[in-house]
């Protein structure tokens, strides 16, 4: 059954290669519509999305009859090159008409759809860069040229329109969404092109947004992508004049909170379910520039929690594994959690490798990667991986408890999970209590065995940021913290405790020595409860 159903989807991409490379297909896709690029939208309203060169390139340096020429570019090389966002590091004393030249000469080689330069994300990216930068791409070109320019255009997106949906990846649809919105207002084509993204942007909303407006994935970094294109989209209809859709108003007020939630109350990124560190200062700069202002009183967002005062913050993750079809970047994180004290990091999660071509990527997806228990060597879900593709959930887990008290003298986040339940028997319970009087927290990790299963090895792991110092103190009892010059004292009496070395992938694709806490035992057909206090110094 499984090579009948192989072999059908074999034959069915082939079908679906040699129709997108037909005659056929090219000529529906091509556009008979003469309408001019009227809408020039500003090309600072990308600021947010573009991690262009500061320091601006003059094309006149650089050889332009090669530029199309190089058969050797590694995949990001060409990616980036075709996708056109370097168009964003130019000079604007640039030439025109060596910029115009370079797009004429890519519409020669790629006026036709071809695998490569026609991704999804590529054409996406192309699109906004050429319309975003009509002061060289388009300005006093001439008529020849123009009518070119506008069409391969309009012949991208009339592509966009027909494979995006099919696209596996949420991102690029949403990439894609935007490219055909702009095309729409650049064109005034309202009928065919704004209408269509318009229309697709109400259904990635359904299908990616739970109801209180959070990503589905439940990922950080996700929120933030989302955030970023609808303002983008939001300021495009705006600038061009059109009529803002009153649903595109209330999700970016959902995602704003999500965002002033996780990030502006605090300042700090919490290294959770695929996130590593972003630094959005720059996104604030942006928004504030544009007149946007979120606010959020939420202790809870997404399964998140985060409780505050102004030295201390105590974040955990209380919210279930997502969907398989939104786990692509999920980590095995139930119930970790991380102490910010005085803006430094005191207990962190080690972060995510986004690569998922890597091998650390599925090590950081693991949950010993996370300042949470871990049982018998395993993780709380299990993952499924596929070749080309990052490893998706083949079991999750559920939240079956949770209570959250926030009070000026205490603070308390209590959950429990079922992810060791089908295969152990065992349930996680934790319960943080933090004393803001004495800066004390106490833990009490709880093992309920709802069958009597035996000598499992437990352990759980409080990671700490790669500067953080760390000392076992000589009656072996306690462990010493030093974060720049902020002392703590972690202990736990009737455990044994010790110190491990780890990997710390906080910064994308990259990794550093770190340390962490860790407490190890048996489990027996008993309940157990393993405690532990971290108290200031």
């Amino acid at each position: 059954m499984i090579f009948k159903n192989n072999l059908f989807l074999f034959f069915k991409k082939k079908a679906l290669y040699l129709y997108l490379n037909s005659s056929i297909y090219n000529k529906k896709i091509s556009s008979f519509n003469d309408n001019p690029l009227e809408y020039r939208p500003s090309p600072s309203l990308l600021d947010c999305l573009i991690k262009y060169d500061k320091k601006r390139i003059n094309l006149e340096n650089y050889s332009l009859n090669q530029i199309w020429n190089n058969q050797n570019l590694k995949e990001k090389d060409y990616n980036n090159l075709n996708s056109f966002f370097w168009l964003f590091s130019l000079d604007l004393k640039s030439s025109k008409k060596d910029t115009q030249n370079i797009i004429l000469q890519w519409i020669e080689n790629n006026h036709k759809y071809n695998s490569k330069s026609w991704e999804t994300d590529i054409i996406a990216k192309r699109i906004i860069a050429w319309i975003s930068n009509s002061k060289l791409t388009y300005e006093d070109g001439e008529k020849v040229y123009k009518r070119k320019f506008n069409n391969i255009i309009k012949k991208q997106t009339n592509h966009l329109i027909n494979v995006i949906e099919k696209s596996e990846w949420i991102d690029d649809k949403m990439i894609g969404c935007a490219a055909i919105i702009l095309t729409g207002l650049s064109y005034k084509d309202k009928e065919n092109y704004l209408n269509s993204g318009l229309n697709l942007l109400k259904k990635i909303i359904k299908f990616s947004f739970d109801n209180d407006g959070f990503p589905k994935s439940r990922n950080i970094r996700q929120l933030n992508f989302y955030l970023k294109y609808f303002v983008l989209i939001r300021e495009w209809l705006k600038e061009s004049q059109n009529e803002i859709p009153e649903y595109i108003d209330e999700n970016i007020y959902h995602l704003g909170q999500a965002y002033a939630f996780i990030w502006q109350n605090h300042k700090k990124d919490i290294l959770f379910n695929g996130n590593h560190e972003t630094n959005n200062f720059e996104l604030d700069q942006y928004l504030s520039r544009l007149g946007y202002n979120f606010k959020s009183q939420n202790n809870e967002y997404g399964g998140y929690t985060i409780l505050n005062s102004k030295k201390i913050s105590l974040i955990m993750d209380v919210g279930p594994s997502p969907d398989k079809k939104f786990s692509s970047n999920y980590q095995a994180g139930a119930l970790s959690f991380e102490i910010v004290s005085n803006g430094k990091k005191l207990i962190c999660n080690s972060g995510y490798f986004q690569n998922f071509n890597h091998q650390l990527n599925d090590l950081s997806k693991t949950s010993a990667v996370h300042s949470t228990l871990t049982l018998d060597d395993r993780s709380s879900c299990k993952f499924e991986k596929k070749n080309k593709f990052p490893s998706n959930i083949e079991q999750g887990l559920k939240i079956i408890k949770k209570n959250i008290i926030f009070e000026k003298n205490y603070w308390k986040i209590n959950a429990a999970h079922d992810g060791y339940l089908k295969q152990y028997g065992i349930i996680h319970e934790r319960e943080i209590e933090f004393y803001p009087e004495h800066i004390k927290f106490i833990g009490n990790d709880k093992i309920i065995s709802k069958n009597k299963t035996q000598n499992l090895k437990y352990e759980i792991r409080f990671h700490l940021e790669p500067n953080v110092k760390v000392m076992k103190t000589q009656d072996t009892k306690s462990i010493l913290i030093d974060i720049d010059g902020e002392g703590w004292k972690f202990n736990s009496d009737k455990n044994d405790i010790n110190i491990d070395n780890g990997l710390y992938f906080g910064k994308k694709n990259s990794f550093a020595d770190s340390q962490n806490i860790f407490i190890s035992g048996m489990t027996n057909d008993k309940n157990q409860t393993i405690k532990w206090e971290i108290t200031k110094i």
